[in-house]
């Protein structure tokens, strides 16, 4: 056999010996000799990738908020908790939950199961960390809706920190919605003529507190 022809088939070996090796590589994968794939390489999915079942907690918000953010002074959800008597067998929805502090408050001193909804992202998140960090996730959750849309007809505490115009659009729903005996809670803002029960003043800050009646007013509906 001749130089050249060995020199042919040299090269062609090689060649061939390279291209059969990077076929069996996954994805390119350099896997050294004696090294166990992963699990992640094993089921065909790269590390940074989350598991199939993952549930994402936020989603783009869809609109702008109605009301800037500005938290609830901790005081005043004290004050407002307090009012509305709340306990362990309360179902308490805060429309408006922001870092969740009001949700997360109540499941902490009195084991009362609660829902905010926000429709901001970043809120969701932030409530979602405070709700972790306070040892409270199997008592709350922090759902992204708009609070418009939102289903809380299971509450037996509302609690808002709104606007008035955003809580006269809110109160027809509300009125309806809640069954009668329902405690409601606002920071700052009244629901026009629908008159409190209660008022109280608190570190500068006002607070009111209804209780939604049996048989709603013709007016207020």
């Amino acid at each position: 056999m001749n130089f050249k022809k060995i020199l042919f088939l040299m090269v062609t070996g090689v060649s061939i010996t390279s291209l059969g090796i990077s076929g069996c590589t996954p994805q390119g994968t350099d896997l050294q000799a004696g090294t166990q794939p992963s699990p992640s390489t094993l089921t065909g999915q790269t590390e940074t990738e989350a598991p199939a079942t993952t549930t994402p907690t936020t989603q783009p918000q869809e609109r702008a908020g109605d009301v800037p953010y500005v938290p609830t002074p901790q005081p005043v959800v004290d004050a407002m908790l307090k009012v509305a008597k709340v306990g362990k067998n309360d179902v308490l929805y805060d429309l408006g939950s922001g870092d969740g502090r009001i949700v997360v408050t109540a499941a902490q001193r009195y084991g009362t199961r609660g829902v905010g909804v926000d429709i901001n992202p970043e809120r969701i998140q932030e409530a979602n960390e405070n709700a972790k960090k306070a040892g409270v996730t199997d008592r709350v959750k922090f759902v992204q809706q708009d609070l418009f849309t939102t289903d809380f007809s299971e509450a037996t505490v509302l609690t808002l920190y709104l606007l008035p115009e955003v809580n006269a659009k809110l109160r027809p729903k509300i009125l309806s919605e809640l069954k009668p005996g329902t405690r409601v809670v606002s920071h700052a803002f009244d629901m026009g003529d629908w008159k409190p029960e209660q008022t109280l003043t608190v570190d500068g800050k006002t607070i009111y507190y209804w209780v939604v009646p049996e048989n709603v007013p013709e007016n207020l509906r």
